[in-house]
């Protein structure tokens, strides 16, 4: 017996549906199984992962702080999927923004005006667009393949904070630890509801962010032409569209909302630059982009998806003492069964059964 995909005629409403909900039954039906041959419950696990972290008004306020920088980056980088532009790199993007919107409270640190923090987002968005223009300028200058231009770019990203925090931005009161002073007040992006949680204005500007660009895919010929070049550069270059602008357009917006949100994430909720500080958002903004269909509105809940498996995690750590790795194995597991389940969307899977059909033949 053997297995063959067999392209459907056209494309199945039920599975573009199903799909998600599909595989996010199959990722808990494999973790359970994960927890089981680690030998914990797996009933246990997946409560302590996703239903205990709910419960709480200040563990719900943790879920924003962690879903935020997801969502800001997963609907920029939905824009450049759908234009057929494939930006890996949103994770140097987020950590360029990052250190450019914190050249103000770090090299000025005695400057207190109310313009530091507008000027700060600004800095960060600028930082995280320059960054991604260059696999955009590399990719239409020279034909380059923007995924390995931009993923190798992250660890440049990476290896210019750590040497930044460690040499010249190092604190010289920070007890010999490498990180920079911390930000004056205002320099910290504002919490919403103070008296409850922590969580900050960030998780708003990703809801803004989502609603925008779910208007400009819906309504604005922008979005029309981003679909169209995606689905077809020549059908685009008859509507009188131009791939090469595109590049720059998509690859601009997405680093400008990673940037978003590098600077959003450092001064909301670290307060000063560190040589880490990011768990992975920019990698991980990838799967909630494919979990929410590229739909930046779907981005919204997958966001929260994703960011409950980060904090799921962590709860998990102390109640059943797992590894932090778990987590990101979850992670692994929901994009391998999203793209999977997403095969059936255009394909149905077929059962070749030899013995039989050699039988028949004779």
């Amino acid at each position: 017996m053997r297995i063959e995909l067999q392209k459907r005629a056209r494309v199945s409403t039920l599975f573009s549906v199903l799909s998600p909900l599909l595989a996010l039954a199959l990722t808990l039906l494999f973790g359970a199984i994960m927890f089981w041959m680690l030998g914990k419950n797996p009933v246990s696990a997946l409560y302590s992962f996703f239903i205990e972290p709910l419960l709480e008004v200040w563990s719900l306020h943790e879920l924003a702080i962690k879903a935020a920088p997801l969502i800001l980056i997963a609907v920029g980088l939905s824009v450049c999927y759908r234009s057929n532009n494939w930006n890996i790199g949103a994770e140097g993007q987020f950590t360029i923004g990052a250190i450019t919107g914190s050249i103000l409270p770090v090299l000025y640190p005695t400057w207190h005006s109310p313009m530091i923090l507008p000027l700060m987002l600004i800095l960060g968005m600028l930082g995280g667009a320059l960054y991604a223009g260059i696999p955009a300028l590399l990719k239409t200058r020279f034909n380059t393949n923007e995924i390995l231009t931009s993923l190798m770019l992250v660890y440049i990203a990476q290896l210019y904070l750590d040497w930044l925090v460690r040499g010249p931005w190092r604190d010289p009161q920070g007890n010999n630890f490498p990180i920079t002073k911390s930000f004056q007040i205002e320099a910290v992006v504002p919490e919403i509801l103070s008296s409850s949680g922590r969580a900050h204005w960030a998780f708003v500007f990703a809801i803004v962010a989502a609603v925008a660009l779910w208007f400009m895919m819906r309504f604005m010929l922008k979005g029309f032409e981003v679909s169209v070049l995606g689905q077809s550069e020549r059908a685009g270059r008859f509507a009188g569209f131009s791939a090469r602008r595109m590049v720059w357009f998509s690859m601009l917006l997405s680093g400008a909302l990673a940037g978003l949100a590098g600077i959003s994430e450092v001064s909301g909720s670290i307060g000063h630059l560190q040589p880490v500080i990011s768990p992975g958002y920019g990698f991980t903004a990838i799967i909630v982009a494919f979990l929410g269909r590229l739909n930046p509105l779907g981005i919204i809940a997958s966001g929260l998806v994703l960011a409950l498996t980060y904090l799921g995690g962590e709860a998990a750590q102390l109640s059943i003492g797992i590894s932090d790795k778990v987590s990101r194995v979850f992670q692994g597991l929901l994009l391998f069964f999203v793209l999977s389940c997403d095969t059936l969307i255009h394909y149905r899977i077929r059962l070749i059964f030899v013995a039989k059909t050699a039988e028949v033949k004779a």
